[in-house]
């Protein structure tokens, strides 16, 4: 998950739900959030008149399993864009002791309650707090499963029953999840389908636990009450992954920031080099949007394109800015700035020390000519390829100290001229598309992306 393996989509997706917690639903998420929340305020309360249930309401189960949803409200997991909550412990229990049809009213009512501490410390705003009772979609397909079936009493041969619960519950919440956050925030379905994978196995997981409660619990409402010290265990868990979490959004940032502080330095150090590295970053994101790349790659990519010349503040500047040829011995030096950019990046260490890679081989070729490795083809990772595309690309483009900008037509050929041999010919195309879509000043790809 994320404090294991950081992804960058994870990563994005998270920050941007803590971001949103105190301020109001934007326009998006508000057609998305407010018929969700309408729809459960209307039809929880009039599901229970309209639809009989042979089972009478067991008042203090009704209130020990309101307070296990209470509990489990307040024990978030950030999943993705939103979060998950071990509600199985309370929802089993619910489905098999109550009357199926409040189950969904008793668990919108919960969720409004539990939303309650955060909205009143200021941690959540209030809008968002009121839409929070949307959530409890997720009951309805269950309950109506449970219905159909006779609201059986429950016990071992409940299993087969509890199985097509969950299948209900997931389903219900893969389609609403999916529809909600394209709708509310224009995320891919792709980027979500993980995280859900990872919340139904913990459903899964815990389900059968509420079972056990359920059965344990008929003749005894209170006993489900024997939960809340497993969930207090799943709190603690919730609140260390949520810890760790923190810390690799912490760490991402501090990478970010070094990247961008090392830029600024290439910049202060040599104006065309600063300059010159920001263009081919605009490039890069272009050419992987093109491309389409795993969103891993495209931020290395980002910023190695910013860093490709990072090395180059170790040259005399006398080499850098030299009007004319140089030597094969002054050229050995220049270089050099490929490894010394590695060398400055594995200091920093951590997400850099990968970016670090992609500089070392930003000037390589597709031939195995290049510098300083002759690595050839596939050997070179694919975000140093699209790198070292961009950077030709952007020098040919502008002046050098040593000769003058050509046309970008005429780049655009240079580009297809190489293609096999200097390039990888999937990237050169791929630039040469969006280089002849801005000339003729149609949206490129990286104009159309959308996260």
């Amino acid at each position: 998950m994320l404090e294991s393996d950081p992804d960058p989509i994870q990563e994005s997706l998270v920050q941007h739900r803590r971001d949103r917690l105190t301020q109001p639903l934007d326009a998006r998420e508000r057609r998305q959030a407010w018929p969700f929340a309408l729809g459960v305020l209307v039809i929880a309360p009039t599901l229970p008149l309209v639809v009989s249930s042979h089972r009478q309401v067991p008042w203090l189960a009704l209130i020990a399993i309101g307070l296990l949803f209470v509990v489990s409200a307040r024990i978030e997991f950030e999943v993705g864009s939103g979060s998950a909550v071990p509600a199985e412990l309370a929802l089993v229990p619910a489905l098999f002791l109550l009357p199926a049809t409040i189950v969904p009213l008793t668990v919108a009512t919960a969720l409004l309650i539990g939303a309650l501490p955060a909205l009143l410390r200021g941690q959540l705003h209030r809008e968002r707090a009121a839409t929070t009772v949307g959530y409890a979609w997720y009951s309805f397909l269950p309950a109506i499963v449970v219905l159909v079936a006779g609201e059986p009493r429950p016990g071992l041969g409940s299993l087969p029953l509890l199985g097509l619960v969950l299948a209900a519950q997931f389903g219900g919440d893969l389609v609403s999840t999916l529809l909600g956050e394209r709708l509310a925030h224009g995320v891919s379905p792709r980027a979500l389908l993980r995280p859900l994978l990872w919340v139904f196995l913990v459903d899964c997981l815990l389900a059968p636990v509420g079972l056990l409660a359920a059965i344990v619990s008929v003749d005894r409402g209170a006993a489900v009450l024997l939960l809340v010290p497993l969930m207090g265990l799943i709190a603690v868990f919730a609140r260390e992954r949520e810890a760790r979490i923190s810390n690799v959004l912490e760490l991402s940032r501090a990478y970010r920031g070094t990247a961008l502080l090392l830029g600024d330095v290439i910049e202060a150090d040599d104006w065309y080099t600063g300059s010159h590295s920001r263009e081919v970053v605009e490039l890069t994101i272009a050419v992987c949007d093109e491309l389409r790349v795993a969103e891993r790659t495209r931020q290395r990519a980002e910023l190695a394109a910013l860093l490709h010349d990072v090395g180059k503040i170790t040259i005399p500047k006398a080499l850098i800015l030299k009007p004319g040829a140089l030597t094969s011995e002054e050229r050995l030096v220049v270089e050099s700035h490929a490894i010394e950019g590695q060398r400055l990046l594995n200091r920093v260490g951590g997400a850099l020390r990968e970016v670090g890679e992609i500089v070392r081989a930003s000037h390589e070729r597709w031939d195995g000519e290049g510098y300083p490795d002759g690595l050839s083809g596939e050997e070179i990772p694919l975000a140093a390829r699209i790198v070292s595309c961009c950077d030709a690309f952007n020098a040919m483009t502008t002046d050098r100290p040593y000769r003058r900008a050509v046309a970008v037509p005429v780049a655009i050929e240079e580009l297809e001229r190489n293609a096999g041999t200097q390039f990888d010919p999937t990237v050169a195309a791929a630039l040469v598309r969006h280089a002849r879509t801005r000339v003729a000043g149609e949206p490129s790809a990286s104009q159309r992306h959308v996260a």
